[in-house]
């Protein structure tokens, strides 16, 4: 038998089983791995869709939190374990695009080593600063802090974040430069800004609006590419006066890499037909997050380009974590 014929015959026979498999899936509880500590963006989105999936499926999600070493711990134990369908991520931009060109090496492959199955929200940042920065525009921040090179502060949740690469995206794109002050989380971060340690901070929606109606920070702009619902008066970053500027942070269900593709589709089927749901739509986009509906071939897709594209930036930018 010719070798093209015998891969024909493998890949019909890979098919028949994962039918097979599909027909009865599942059969046993789900665990859903959360790279980051409970009550975050993350979990939420876990946790909601995780308990709809219970009741559609049948069978228990059950959300396992291991935290540690920038959600590489979570995203390792996943790419090792068996592709059946009964070990998912619900991972972020962070581990699948960021840490790739941060790292000089990781335990895992964002691309290689796992099976997009269904994108599940994005959220939203906004640049607040403390009161006693003179500046009350994304415009005149930029001005002062090209005027006072390596004086302004910024904090972020952790070194290789989303606030963290949100502001080196921004200072590349302006051309300026700013100090860096980690923290361990948003919890530690926002403290820190509104106390005065640090100038400013790019904190999700929801925890800046709390912020600025209690009249502690300002918030001078939105990452996304058009206005935040949870913000609606605050201007983009990218129309308040760094043309082209957009960052949003995502969440989105993953299995290992060979999973059967009917029992992705059978996953994926049953995310998008919940996301949509009044009482988890609400649930997200109160929590910052904008449902996303897509096939795992449009997901793929995305996470390549997000690879592809913050790779670039990261590089550019010559951040590095060791």
């Amino acid at each position: 038998m010719k070798t093209s014929a015998k891969i024909c015959l493998m890949a019909a026979l890979l098919f028949v089983w994962g039918l097979a498999l599909a027909q009865n899936y599942p059969t046993q509880p789900i665990r859903m791995l959360v790279p980051f500590t409970p009550g975050g963006g993350t979990d939420i989105s876990a946790r909601v869709v995780g308990q709809k999936m219970t009741e559609a499926l049948g069978q228990q999600i059950v959300i396992d939190n291991r935290v540690g070493a920038s959600g590489h711990i979570a995203m390792e134990i996943t790419a090792r374990a068996a592709p059946n369908g009964y070990t998912l991520i619900m991972s972020t931009v962070a581990p699948m695009a960021f840490s790739p060109a941060l790292f000089s090496s990781l335990p895992f492959h964002p691309v290689k080593d796992f099976t997009p199955v269904a994108l599940v929200s994005s959220t939203v940042f906004a640049i607040i600063v403390h009161p006693s920065l003179p500046a009350k525009s994304v415009k005149e921040l930029i001005a002062l802090a090209k005027a006072q090179p390596g004086k302004l502060t910024f904090g972020s949740g952790g070194a290789g974040g989303a606030s963290h690469i949100a502001t080196e995206l921004f200072q590349l794109m302006a051309g300026i430069n700013m100090v860096h002050v980690p923290y361990k989380g948003g919890g530690a971060a926002i403290p820190a800004v509104m106390g005065g340690e640090v100038f400013l901070y790019f904190a999700d929606v929801i925890a800046a609006r709390q912020l600025v109606a209690g009249g502690r920070l300002r918030a001078l702009g939105v990452t996304s590419a058009r206005r935040s619902a949870i913000m609606s008066d605050l201007p983009t970053i990218a129309e308040a006066g760094l043309p082209g500027y957009e960052m949003t942070s995502w969440n989105g269900v993953l299995a290992p890499a060979g999973t059967p593709r009917p029992i992705v589709d059978r996953l994926n089927a049953v995310i998008v037909r919940i996301l949509p749901l009044p009482d988890v739509a609400e649930r997200l986009a109160g929590d910052g997050s904008e449902f996303g509906k897509n096939t795992p071939e449009q997901f793929a897709a995305f996470v390549r380009s997000e690879y592809t594209k913050w790779r670039k930036i990261i590089q550019t930018a010559k951040i590095k974590i060791e």
